[in-house]
């Protein structure tokens, strides 16, 4: 017995300390962040046009862009990703090739960024002719989240007991009737808040976008969904890895992650409030 006990509070005690130690790597990045980036947020700087080739100036057209880039990604993404899951768990035989698909949805969630990035650039920009744009870019993120939200979907579909569905239907509910008023109700909150968990991630993307849609310096906002657009990744990137002055705009540099990390963070807030209201409408 004391062998167990030894054994089992070693245990313990190592995945607590590995916790810890997680925990202690994301707070010191955080407030690196926080520390460096707070001194260079300013009104100017949030509603400004960038100058100098975006060594100075403000980065309003990238905080739009990116936000263009999020809308176009959830339009696209979202509907086809829970309709996707919906059939896939209410409508599709239990089969082999319904396996198969699964399989190759899990598989897709796992591919590197950087070839959807080379996906978008060969079918949207080339073969479709849409061109470095806002709807490229955005086509692309969608196709790279679509895996994340239909197995979210899915999981949070799954999830709702049996017999509210065959109590729909013993009351002569249609198929459609049930899934609408009787599961996606209470499927939603978990539906949701797993998309756009996704399309946050899809926000802080830079390969996808650098073949695509962005662009590092562009004076003058958007006026179609043909135009590139800057966003904040990949002007992120550039001013760290690519500008000749790096120490100089190191502000800057701060001061673009910090707003992008706000904006993930707001989109993840925002998924956590709709679900905990969702939930307290529909609780079972």
């Amino acid at each position: 017995m004391n062998k167990k006990r030894t054994g089992e509070r070693i245990i313990y005690w190592l995945m607590r300390g590995i916790t810890y130690l997680v925990v202690a790597f994301i707070a010191y990045i955080l407030i690196d962040i926080l520390v460096h980036g707070l001194p260079a947020i300013s009104w100017e700087f949030i509603t400004g046009m960038p100058e100098k080739s975006g060594a100075e100036g403000g980065i309003f057209p990238a905080i739009l862009g990116t936000l263009f880039l999020v809308i176009g990604t959830i339009a696209v993404a979202l509907p086809l990703g829970m309709f996707s899951a919906i059939y896939l768990t209410e409508y599709a035989k239990q089969s082999k090739f319904t396996q198969t698909i699964r399989m190759a949805i899990v598989t897709l969630a796992g591919v590197p960024s950087i070839v959807f990035g080379l996906f978008g650039l060969g079918l949207f920009v080339i073969t479709l002719d849409f061109g470095s744009s806002i709807l490229s870019g955005s086509l692309t993120l969608a196709c790279m989240v679509l895996p994340t939200i239909i197995v979210a979907s899915e999981e949070s579909l799954k999830s709702v007991p049996k017999y509210m569905r065959e109590g729909s239907l013993a009351l002569g509910a249609t198929k459609w009737e049930t899934i609408y008023k009787n599961i996606l109700p209470y499927a939603l909150p978990g539906m949701l808040t797993g998309s756009i968990l996704g399309v946050g991630r899809a926000a802080g993307e830079t390969a996808p976008i650098l073949l695509t849609a962005a662009a590092f310096f562009l004076p003058e906002l958007p006026s179609s969904v043909f135009d590139q657009v800057m966003a904040l990744p990949y002007h992120l990137y550039i001013l760290a890895t690519q500008h000749p002055e790096a120490q100089k705009i190191l502000p800057m540099q701060y001061g673009t992650a910090l707003v992008l990390l706000f904006l993930v963070i707001g989109l993840n807030f925002v998924a956590i409030i709709f679900r905990i209201r969702v939930r307290k409408k529909y609780k079972w």
